[in-house]
C-alpha cells in the first residue's frame, strides 16, 4: 500500500478555543461554538487582588482551625449514623488531604455539627418551639 496524501483543512481551527480547552477542560454543558467565533479573542479573566488572596488564606486558616481540631470524645462513645456513600467518599478525601490524616471522619463531623449548632442554635430552637406545641 502506498501512502496517500490526505488534504486537511486547517483554516477552521480556533487556536484560542483549543488553548482554553486545554487549560480549563471541557465544561459540563459542552462547547458552545457561537460563544467562540473564529478569530475572536477570549477575554482574560481578572486576577484577584493581593488583598482578596490574603482574605482567602485567612478564611482557609479559620476553616482549618474550626473544623480540623481534635474532638474531646471518640467514636466509641458515640452512636452509629449512616451517610450516603458519595458523602463518605468526599469526607474521606477532605480528612486525608486537608486534615493530613491527623483527624478522623468522626472528628471532622463532630466539629461540623458543633459549628452548625452554635451558628444556627437560636433558629433551630425557635423553629422547634413553633412547631412543637404542647396539648396543655
Amino acid at each position: 500500500m502506498g501512502k496517500e496524501n490526505i488534504d486537511r483543512d486547517t483554516n477552521e481551527i480556533n487556536e484560542e478555543l483549543m488553548m482554553s480547552l486545554m487549560a480549563d477542560g471541557v465544561k459540563k454543558d459542552g462547547i458552545r461554538l457561537e460563544d467562540h467565533k473564529i478569530g475572536e479573542a477570549i477575554a482574560p479573566t481578572e486576577k484577584p487582588s493581593p488583598i482578596e488572596r490574603g482574605k482567602k488564606k485567612k478564611h482557609l486558616e479559620d476553616y482549618e482551625a474550626i473544623f480540623f481540631k481534635r474532638p474531646e470524645t471518640n467514636a466509641r462513645n458515640g452512636k452509629t449514623v449512616y451517610i450516603r456513600p458519595d458523602f463518605h467518599e468526599k469526607l474521606t478525601r477532605i480528612v486525608q488531604v486537608i486534615g493530613e490524616d491527623k483527624i478522623t471522619i468522626y472528628g471532622y463531623l463532630d466539629n461540623l455539627l458543633e459549628y452548625h449548632f452554635q451558628e444556627f442554635g437560636g433558629q433551630i430552637i425557635a423553629s422547634f418551639n413553633e412547631k412543637y406545641k404542647p396539648i396543655m
